[in-house]
């Protein structure tokens, strides 16, 4: 039982990870295509910002919901 836990905490912990990396991603190419001219403390920031409010969301509604897979 315990090994499945292990596994199922792994597994969210790669998907909301990816999630969040994918948002803050996004992120940057957004102010890339928007044509405004920012700078790059600002798009590193607020990729920094994006990828922790991501993980803050994400995290309480992948690691039920992955748990509830693995352990059935």
């Amino acid at each position: 039982m315990q090994d499945l836990e292990a596994k199922a905490a792994r597994q969210a912990a790669i998907i909301y990870t990816v999630i969040s990396l994918v948002l803050a991603l996004l992120f940057l190419i957004i102010t890339f295509l928007d044509g405004k001219p920012y700078t790059v403390v600002a798009r590193i920031g607020g990729m920094i910002w994006v990828f922790i409010l991501a993980m803050i969301i994400t995290m309480p509604i992948i690691i039920p919901y992955v748990k509830k897979k693995v352990l059935g």
